[in-house]
């Protein structure tokens, strides 16, 4: 099992991503990843800093510490091509701590660009494209490509690495799990289905599994509670939700009915270790053997110290 320590850029500004990055490296998570915005949430989080600027910064400052985005969409806003080429980069700087997590997207941060945001089925199919296109790049040389939705020309990333990155492809059922088997080199999920790694399994795939946990850390339960209405309520709304929604204003709108106990119904709260140890345990007997610590809570580094005194071991345990 590998734990990651999840960069809430959308609730801290870019410095203050870098240096809680070092500072997980040397409290002992192996990796980080980080959400490719360009809006946050809702307004009272306040920050959606440029993902790939802040993880060359960490790849600089760290040296065992793994990256990953949790997760970019190569589709709308970006074109692939610009994708391949970030990650091709961003592999070359951190010497191959790098992990391409990539997903369908959400219409809060793909709209900006004015190209309207597909449908369900559109988001797929273009993902389908950009993953190969993606690929296609990552073989070296001039390369084109005549999608139904994209399109490339005559196109080369100069700068590869030796070794590809790993994809983790964002998914939540048998369709986008089976394409994560088949275009992907890993998975990457939000819930603790093991019906979604039986269907990465049965499709052929052999990799990484990444999921989010959602935690809450305060020395005192009720803060943990508050922090979380204040700034991570949107997560409670559900992704047919979070995927539609154009701006923080609607989030904000959209999760006013957000109490206390949805928040405990969803996140892991407070100061004792055994409650978020169980909040990880369904995570890993559904099968995803890469955790991620999404600590929505009021203190980053009370969580940093919490980790390495009383977390780390009780959950490398139970790897």
């Amino acid at each position: 099992m590998q734990i990651g320590y999840k960069l809430a850029a959308e609730g801290y500004g870019p410095q203050e991503m870098i240096r809680q990055a070092v500072r997980a490296e040397q409290v002992g998570f192996d990796f980080v990843e980080m959400s490719d915005h360009f809006h946050p949430w809702l307004e009272a989080q306040g920050h959606s800093s440029f993902a790939w600027s802040v993880l060359g910064a960490v790849a600089a400052r760290t040296t065992t510490l793994r990256l990953a985005t949790g997760v970019t969409c190569p589709t709308v806003r970006y074109h692939p091509a610009i994708i391949a080429q970030a990650a091709a980069t961003l592999a070359l700087i951190s010497d191959g701590r790098f992990t391409l997590g990539v997903g369908a997207g959400e219409r809060l941060n793909e709209h900006v660009v004015g190209q309207g945001f597909p449908s369900v089925r559109g988001r797929h199919e273009r993902l389908r494209e950009a993953l190969e296109i993606i690929r296609l790049l990552w073989q070296g040389g001039y390369q084109s490509y005549d999608g139904r939705h994209l399109q490339l020309e005559d196109a080369r990333v100069f700068d590869l690495p030796d070794t590809s990155p790993v994809i983790a492809v964002a998914a939540s059922g048998p369709d986008s799990a089976a394409l994560a088997a088949e275009l992907g080199d890993g998975l990457f999920a939000t819930e603790p289905k093991g019906s979604i790694v039986e269907h990465y399994r049965s499709a052929g795939g052999q990799g990484p599994r990444y999921a989010e946990v959602p935690l809450a850390w305060a020395t005192d339960e009720g803060q943990a509670v508050q922090a979380v209405l204040q700034t991570s309520r949107w997560m409670v709304t559900g992704w047919k939700v979070m995927s539609e929604l154009p701006n923080p204003v609607n989030f904000d709108a959209a999760s006013s009915y957000v109490e206390e106990r949805h928040v405990r119904e969803l996140f892991a709260v407070g100061p004792d270790p055994e409650v978020h140890v169980q909040a990880v345990r369904p995570y890993l007997d559904a099968g995803f053997d890469h955790i991620v610590l999404q600590n929505a809570g009021p203190d980053p580094d009370g969580f940093l110290d919490f980790f390495a005194a009383e977390l780390a071991s009780r959950l490398r345990a139970l790897g």
